[in-house]
Parts: structure tokens; sequence; C-alpha cells
């Protein structure tokens, strides 16, 4: 039997120079004994996936609204299949694919409901009281906003290395959502990893729902060069049985991508000859897991084929304005009706802190299905 000494010695042994390791971890903010068979970033991805953050995801929109559907993406599938996208690529880098997975399970928590329309309303109420980012939502969240283990401590307690993954972008560094995160350092590979896959992921799955719903027909997909070398491969695979086109497009969507990834990053990592994690967060270029300039120009026009053809669709854009403005509403009348607020939620405005945050907390962390919910239970006379 592997104990987490023995399997420390393991990841050791078999990961990159340039991989992080849980032997090495900076720990966490506060202080506990380590697991007797889990490492440091298994304990992380476990916490993750028990999290009540986590559960909500099921409810989420990912494009369609959550009831328009059984068979399209969620949050939680979302969050599921970026996950194994990241572990592939990890393994195959010889990266630590338990930090890559925590951070993958971890990067859609703070989403909002009725997806990035839901987004871009709660900047927009959030932009004079301190700003609301997805990214940064899912670090208060694990930082701050789950109380599975009170009264040791509050959140998740993940180590350093995963709450900084959680950041993806070095853009984001100045934001004051990430204020608890101040050294200035590049992601590491494994962040990077998981970043990358969160793009193929929606890439393939956004055209798989698109051409499911019917709002994404084959010509006009077809516009997009990286579509139709996915198309022209898949028939081969399937020949007449049309029935598994779809199934077929999607898998070389995403074989496309993630071998051209590989190769692209694997040459990256040569090219920069990295000997240590540090020599990556030192790294000041652009990102080192990333695709070719070849495929990044046929993913961009991919990304602007969804755009135009699909996620603009009329249908589409009606429920996440609905959405919008259910999101809009429900704020601002918590916001004037504070009292409306369930009991915690109101102690911690009674504690001293931003009302906009807590109502920002609280809606952001809703699902569809509750935030509709909630918005007939304040203004439909005849919800109670």
């Amino acid at each position: 039997m592997l104990d987490r000494k023995a399997i420390e010695a393991a990841e050791d042994a078999a990961l990159a120079p340039y991989a992080l390791r849980a032997s090495k971890s900076r720990g966490r903010r506060t202080p506990e004994p380590e697991h007797t068979y889990r490492t440091c970033f298994q304990r992380d991805r476990d916490r993750v996936i028990h999290c009540a953050a986590f559960r909500r995801l099921e409810y989420k929109t990912q494009v369609f609204i959550n009831w328009e559907g059984d068979h399209f993406r969620t949050r939680l599938t979302h969050t599921i299949e970026v996950a194994q996208a990241a572990r592939t690529i990890a393994r195959c880098l010889g990266l630590n694919e338990d930090v890559t997975e925590a951070v993958s399970l971890a990067h859609d928590l703070g989403h909002t409901p009725f997806g990035h329309a839901g987004e871009h309303a709660m900047r927009d109420l959030m932009k004079d009281h301190g700003g609301y980012e997805h990214n940064g939502q899912s670090l208060r969240i694990v930082d701050e906003l789950e109380l599975s283990y009170l009264p040791a401590f509050k959140g998740l307690n993940l180590t350093h290395e995963v709450r900084y993954g959680l950041m993806k972008h070095r853009t984001d560094y100045d934001k004051p959502l990430f204020k608890g995160l101040i050294e200035r350092e590049s992601p590491t590979l494994e962040a990077q990893v998981a970043n990358s896959a969160d793009e193929i992921s929606y890439n393939a799955h956004d055209t798989d729902d698109g051409l499911y719903s019917g709002l994404l027909t084959l010509p006009a997909a077809r516009e997009s060069e990286l579509f139709a070398q996915a198309e022209a491969e898949a028939r081969k695979a399937v020949g007449a049985e049309e029935e598994l086109l779809r199934y077929q497009i999607v898998r070389k969507l995403k074989d496309l991508q993630v071998s051209d990834l590989l190769e692209n990053s694997a040459a990256r990592i040569k090219e920069e000859k990295f000997k240590s994690v540090d020599d990556v967060v030192r790294f000041t270029g652009k990102p080192v897991i990333d695709f070719s300039p070849a495929m990044k120009a046929k993913v961009i026009k991919l990304k602007r084929m969804l755009f135009e053809k699909f996620y603009n669709h009329r249908r589409v854009r009606r429920s996440m304005e609905k959405g919008t403005r259910f999101l809009k509403e429900t704020f601002e009348r918590y916001i004037t009706e504070q009292y409306l607020l369930p009991g915690g939620f109101q102690r911690r405005i009674d504690e001293g802190q931003s009302v906009q945050r807590v109502v920002c907390d609280y809606i952001a962390g809703m699902t569809d299905r509750y935030a509709l919910e909630q918005y007939k239970k304040l203004f439909d006379p005849d919800t109670w």
C-alpha cells in the first residue's frame, strides 16, 4: 500500500523538472497536518468536488438555459470535460495532473447564473463597488465563502499553487479580487494547461450544442476552416452514417486542438530550457502552453463563426437578455430591501461588509433555476 510519502516520492521521480510537486508545495493559508494517504494537491481536488459551489454548477448555464434541454452542456459538464482534457495534456507534458485537475474543477465556481450574460450584468452592477470577475469570484469562494470547514477556517484552505492557478491570466493579477495574491509571477504550466483545456473544451462542445439545437447549420459552420477540416476527417470515419457525424466532428475538433497544443507546447518548453518551476514563474514571455500560430488563427476563426452563427442567434440572445434582466432587477431589489436576504447574508452586512459585495456573493452563487424562482418571489404577485 502506498502512503502519501510514497506517492510523493513516485511523483518526484516521474514528473518533469519544471512540474509542480506536492512535496514542495508552498502550503496553505491556515496550516494543517498532512493526510496519511493523499497528497496536498489530491486533497485540494477532493475538497473542490465536495463543496456546495461545485454541486451548483449542475444548474448553471453554459449557453442554453438549464431547462431548455437535458442534452446541452451545463457548467458542471463543461467543468468535467475541461478536467479530462487538462489531465491528458498535463500527463503528456510531464506536469502535475492533480494540480491541473484541481484548478480545472474549480475554475468556474464563481460564474453567475445565466452564463456570460449574467457575468456581464454583474460586472456592470459592481463596477463602482470593487468589481466582479468570475475567476476572482472562484478564488473568493474557495478562500472565504465555503463554510464546510468552520470553525477551523473559512473557505476550502487550498494550497497556494491551486489558488494561484485560478487567476489563469497574467492580466488578471492587478484586479482587486486577487489582492490576496500579490507575488508578481507568471502562471505555472499546470495553470496554463487548465486555461487551454477550458478553451479547447468550449470550442468543441459549443459547436456540438449549436449543431444539436439546429441553431448552427453545417453550411454555416463550414465557414470555419478548423470545423471544415474536422468534418472532412469525420466523414472518412463514419462513411454514410450521418447520425454519427456530429459526434465524430466534435471528437476531431478536440483531437486537432489538443494534438497541436501538445506538439507546440512541448517545443516551446524545450526552446525555453526550463529546469525548474522557478524558471517557469519567472518567465516573462508569451504563454508557453499554446497553439501553433497556424492553429491559433484557425481557432480565432472558429470562435468568430460561433459568435456570429450561434451565440448571436435570436433564440440564444433572447434567453440571455431575459437572464440579464432577472439578475439586474433582483440585485437592485436586494440592495434596497436588505431584509429580503437570507439571515446569514444579513449578518455579514451587520458585521460591516459591503452591501453590494454581499448581494453579489448571494446572486453569483445562484443556479439559473434558483435565480428565476427568487425573481418570481420578488416580483410575481402570484408566487409566494
